[in-house]
């Protein structure tokens, strides 16, 4: 089964679940703060639940870049069924836990388990499907971790209809039974090109400094990682401040808000990824720089988005921006790893997307922090509309330099 045309596809299948997993259980804590704070008197304060929540963020960005070496040297896909079972036993553990002190270790021990998988469940599809397929089947993964996200908002009405205690229980229990079907059924494929022969296995290793020295040196490395931060700007404020762009801009309740931009954001990023897969993996057929050139559709459409969202006082202008942000997005989004694929050996993939990963997950934790000062301010709409900039600038940086010569290098 693992050489015939359906298994790509099968890996693709078996790795979305496991994205929709690492989504939902990073998400539940944050709707859990009410249900949890009658048992643990910390969470309380606003102050210590930002900081449960920052631990999170700087473990996983830190881990990000080694989980990506790691990645490139070690089989992958025990490398993904051993961080799915440690964050669901953490999950699991997290519903035993009755102290701040421990809710804090395991939220950490999580950021470390879970900042395992993307580098290495997205080097693993990048090898099983080629050209006329790679930007779909990463399109396709990408939104499981958007399905996650969006379920791991209802771990508050499930702690309601139960308890919290059950909730993280459950959630961690699922984990743990997916992780052996995975255990089962996932391969990891390494492979060469050796001319006019088949594809063969191939332990595909290199050793750490020549592989970074390798990426270090390569400018494209560079742009690319440009491209990938500055858009990750905007699509962590989207995550943590839209709600309350939304209930400022159109004077709505949080209850109301928070709801509307959620949805808007997941159901347009979840078509957005699959527009952007399709035509990219159609375009690079005939033109070698198809994804390069997709890729900046979907950064162009954020760009009106986020001045819309900035400056707009009106529901349709405000949540039309939304879904503009959203599809342009998914369609950036579909398209990373396969644009690295052009200009980054398969030996250093991993590691790479690992830093790149580290990159947007320290700029989202950099902006974050900045909106909540601007917003304190009164000037949430205006930090959006600037983040157009930053974006535009990515844009013109990404259409200059990178001209690829191939659609994968081995």
């Amino acid at each position: 089964m693992k050489n015939t045309k359906i298994y790509p596809w099968v890996v693709v299948a078996l790795l979305w679940g496991v994205a929709l997993l690492n989504y939902m259980d990073r998400q539940m804590l944050s709707t859990m703060k009410d249900a949890m704070q009658m048992d643990i008197v910390e969470l309380q304060s606003a102050t210590n639940f930002g900081r449960l929540m920052a631990a999170f963020l700087w473990i996983y960005g830190l881990m990000s870049p080694f989980a990506g070496m790691i990645a490139d040297r070690l089989n992958r896909k025990w490398l993904i069924v051993g961080s799915l079972f440690v964050w669901s036993a953490v999950t699991y553990l997290m519903g035993v836990a009755d102290t701040y002190n421990q809710i804090f270790f395991l939220r950490a021990l999580m950021g470390v388990s879970e900042a395992l998988y993307i580098p290495a469940g997205l080097s693993l599809i990048a090898d099983y499907h080629t050209g006329r397929s790679r930007s779909l089947a990463i399109g396709i993964h990408m939104t499981g971790l958007y399905t996650g996200q969006a379920i791991g908002g209802f771990g508050a009405t499930v702690a309601a209809a139960f308890s919290w205690h059950t909730t993280f229980h459950w959630f961690g229990i699922i984990g743990i039974a997916y992780a052996v079907i995975l255990m089962l059924f996932l391969k990891d494929k390494k492979t060469m090109t050796v001319p006019d022969k088949p594809l063969q296995e191939s332990p595909n290793k290199e050793s750490l400094g020549k592989g970074l020295k390798a990426l270090f040196s390569n400018v494209a490395f560079w742009v690319i990682l440009f491209y990938f931060a500055a858009p990750s700007l905007p699509g962590w404020a989207t995550k943590n401040w839209l709600p309350t762009l939304f209930a400022e801009s159109l004077n709505l309740p949080m209850s109301q808000a928070g709801p509307m931009s959620t949805i808007t954001i997941a159901v347009s990023s979840f078509i957005g990824v699959i527009i952007g897969g399709s035509l990219s993996d159609r375009w690079v057929q005939k033109n070698l720089r198809g994804r390069v050139y997709t890729g900046a559709i979907g950064l162009g459409m954020t760009i009106p988005s986020l001045l819309l969202l900035g400056f707009g006082h009106h529901i349709v202008s405000v949540v039309g921006a939304g879904l503009l942000f959203g599809i342009g997005y998914g369609i950036f989004d579909a398209n990373n790893m396969p644009i690295l694929c052009q200009f980054v050996s398969a030996k250093q993939r991993a590691t790479a997307y690992g830093i790149m990963n580290m990159t947007g997950v320290f700029a989202g934790a950099f902006i974050t922090d900045l909106l909540g000062q601007w917003s304190d301010g009164g000037n949430l709409g205006l930090g959006f509309a600037m983040l157009a900039i930053i974006v535009a600038a990515a844009l013109c940086a990404q259409l200059y330099f990178l001209r690829p010569k191939t659609d994968n290098v081995e």
